[in-house]
């Protein structure tokens, strides 16, 4: 128990620029029975959050408010005993950084039903990278794409946090994966992760993926947005999948959309979105397990305090990373 009964959070008072972002003392967060309190080590940054920032996430936010979409740490408190103190466990999604604070803090209030224990010696800042990242990579594969061993795979926009993690468990599952970036200097940290063919993204990737898979790649997952959608349809296969998972661009509407035009002939488009129940405890830890084995790996690109959050969004922002920006608490 924090004995001052105060924390230090982020708080956004209203949506604008980076310096919009303060460090504030807040009043201890008291869960509702069914809610469990969390003490944070660390969170991951995400473009949800910028989003946010920037007044894109809609009329569901109300200010002031505490961003951040997902926190690890241990429990604080869990009033009607679903989990034990002390116990580590992430926490992601249902609303948290919009229809209720969210894990840019010391401490953090979620619903029992979100959150996911687990047990690892990994350090917080590698363990904070996981959650919102592996949950998304592993639906995008599961769920929007559907791949199955022995396929190939296109990822673009490969250095994003995302891209960096489906790459990985792409892998893992024994595929040739395919990623993007646009720039070359980049190529040796996605070649570093297991990535096959490297692609420079400069905005005809259909062209290079045809040349090394005439009939085009099995699947796709789309992380850059519209604009880069139409190209990544072309780079697959017919009966091939895209999934549109990502809006690194900052767009993620079709205007004026015909299907028949838009949609080369038997591909298919499907999109994924997930929430915390849709990543199996059991797939988390096996997949820290295999971090801890030195199977995989967590790609994270910078790691942060708290005192830093601005450095971090402006970072996030200019989108000049490769792999997870992480806060340790």
């Amino acid at each position: 128990m924090n004995s001052s009964q105060t924390m230090r959070a982020v708080v956004l008072e209203a949506p604008g620029p980076v310096e919009a972002l303060q460090v504030r003392n807040l009043p201890l967060p008291e869960p509702e029975p069914g809610w469990v309190r969390i003490r944070v080590k660390a969170f991951g940054i995400n473009r949800s959050e910028l989003h946010t920032r920037l007044g894109f996430a809609g009329d569901s936010v109300t200010y002031p408010r505490v961003l951040g979409i997902e926190a690890t740490g241990v429990v604080d408190l869990a009033p009607s005993g679903e989990f034990e103190p002390g116990q580590q466990v992430m926490t992601m999604m249902g609303g948290m950084g919009r229809t209720f604070d969210g894990g840019y803090a010391e401490y953090t209030c979620v619903p029992a039903g979100q959150v996911i224990p687990f047990h690892s010696d990994l350090d917080w800042a590698t363990l904070g990278a996981v959650p919102e990242m592996l949950q998304t990579a592993y639906g995008s594969l599961t769920v929007g794409v559907g791949i199955e061993p022995g396929q190939s795979l296109l990822i673009r926009g490969g250095t994003s946090s995302v891209g960096m993690a489906a790459a990985v468990l792409a892998k893992r599952s024994g595929l040739r994966v395919l990623a993007t970036t646009r720039s070359a200097a980049k190529a040796e940290t996605l070649e570093a992760i297991g990535v096959d063919d490297v692609l420079i993204d400069a905005g005809d990737v259909a062209a290079q993926v045809r040349r090394l898979l005439p009939e085009g790649v099995d699947g796709a997952i789309e992380l850059i947005g519209t604009p880069t959608l139409p190209d990544t349809l072309r780079s697959t296969r017919v009966h091939g999948t895209v999934c549109f998972t990502g809006m690194l661009s900052n767009v993620w509407t079709v205007e004026e959309f015909y299907p028949i035009d838009y949609l080369p002939t038997g591909v298919r488009l499907t999109a994924y979105a997930g929430e915390a129940d849709d990543l199996p405890a059991d797939v988390l830890q096996g997949f820290l397990d295999d971090v801890a084995a030195g199977r995989a790996v967590v790609p994270i690109d910078t790691t942060y305090d708290l005192d830093r959050i601005r450095e971090a969004h402006q970072r996030m922002e200019e989108s000049t990373t490769s792999g997870k920006l992480v806060v340790v608490v």
